[in-house]
């Protein structure tokens, strides 16, 4: 049995593998053997716009991570991010077919596909599902306790669904970047929630959380509540925004603004009263679009694991104070661990890559291709099985 995964996170400013191993517990997380790390080009919030700029990053930071793992990276599985990412909710029901009424596969699977079919096509405009998400099962109209109605008896059987979409453009341009560096893509995942396998806990799911990720181009969020994603959402504003404002403010070159940024010293006299004005700003308008989605979905003030921030903006010291205040929820930084592992991930900027292996790991049909081959219902408890305890 093939125990080694690779996971590739494709950013936009930076691109991130790791290649990991399985354990002989399966308790245990995936063990890392080796990372690799290059600057992206061809990106521009999270679209490719040089597919041949994408393969030479990615190869350059394989090769890295190929080396300190003295491995041969084939396949892999693949983030994809970007303003790109939506989300869709939608309902469908049937008729439970067995004459006993027992609910069986069958009618979960026609249930799933019935959602996926009340879907307006402008919805789904140049869009592609990537991920199917059963977020209620309904039993002739009565809510079920728990998430598998299989072997319940009834007449009709519904389903509230969250599908989880990116552009049919940016998913075949992503495909084909990284199979023209030599790697067969075993799977694509939504960033965001490759990201909550490693950074936030079953408890803090079951209990309501916000997982945000703060990248160069933009900022994503993921939602949980019942231990399931109920929502995701991906606003084109990022780190880069920031380095842009502080650049102008204190009229500093945009790499210096960079260092000014994540609190190095560079050796120029910073007026701090004024660098803080300007991160205070950005950040607050940032933690501003996640409170206005939270309140469109009624959750807002309503969460209590509160929001877990990650990506390479979560190393601005102000970062969580702004959070905790705007939206009223504890907040803390993520935190990664690795057991077992010959080298250890720098900070919560990994989350992604190392989330992939763990993707990997508990797929079903590792170790062989599976894109585009799920039917609903193995979709659906797939991803499930993630998040549920």
């Amino acid at each position: 049995m093939q125990r080694i995964a690779t996971g590739i996170d494709i950013g936009t400013h930076h691109i991130k593998v790791v290649i990991a191993e399985r354990t002989g517990d399966p308790k245990d997380p995936p063990r890392i053997l080796g990372t690799g790390f290059a600057e992206s080009r061809g990106l521009r919030h999270g679209y490719i716009i040089s597919g041949g700029d994408v393969t030479r990053s990615v190869s350059l930071a394989v090769a890295q991570a190929e080396k300190a793992a003295k491995t041969k990276v084939r396949e892999a599985y693949v983030g994809v991010g970007g303003v790109s990412l939506s989300e869709i909710f939608s309902r469908g029901e049937t008729i439970v077919t067995r004459g006993d009424g027992e609910i069986s596969e069958r009618d979960v699977a026609q249930a799933l596909a019935a959602s996926e079919s009340s879907i307006s096509p402008s919805q789904m405009l140049n869009h592609k599902i990537i991920h199917t998400i059963p977020l209620r099962y309904m039993v002739d109209g009565n809510p079920l306790m728990g998430s598998r109605p299989q072997g319940l008896k009834g007449i009709k059987l519904a389903v509230e669904t969250l599908f989880i979409t990116c552009l049919t453009q940016h998913f075949k341009d992503l495909v084909e970047a990284v199979e023209e560096a030599g790697i067969e893509v075993q799977d694509i995942v939504a960033a965001p929630l490759a990201a909550s396998f490693v950074t936030i806990t079953k408890p803090q799911k079951m209990a309501g959380c916000i997982l945000a990720n703060i990248g160069a181009e933009t900022f994503s969020i993921v939602v949980f509540e019942d231990g399931v994603p109920i929502s995701i959402k991906v606003f084109p504003t990022g780190g880069s925004d920031i380095t842009n404002d502080i650049a102008l403010g204190l009229r500093v070159p945009i790499e210096e603004a960079e260092q000014i940024k994540l609190g190095a010293i560079t050796g120029r006299d910073v007026p701090r009263r004024k660098l803080e004005d300007i991160i205070t700003r950005r950040l607050s308008d940032m933690f501003k679009l996640v409170e206005a989605h939270l309140k469109k979905m009624g959750k807002d003030g309503l969460l209590p694991a509160g929001i877990i921030i990650t990506g390479g903006g979560s190393r601005i010291q102000t970062a969580t104070d702004l959070a905790k205040a705007v939206l009223r929820l504890p907040s803390r930084l993520a935190h990664l661990t690795a057991i077992d592992s010959k080298m250890q991930l720098k900070d919560g900027s990994w989350a992604v890559a190392y989330g992939l292996t763990i993707w990997g790991f508990t797929s079903p049909d590792f170790g062989g291709s599976e894109s585009g081959r799920w039917d609903m219902v193995r979709m659906a408890r797939r991803i499930l099985k993630k998040f549920l305890p």
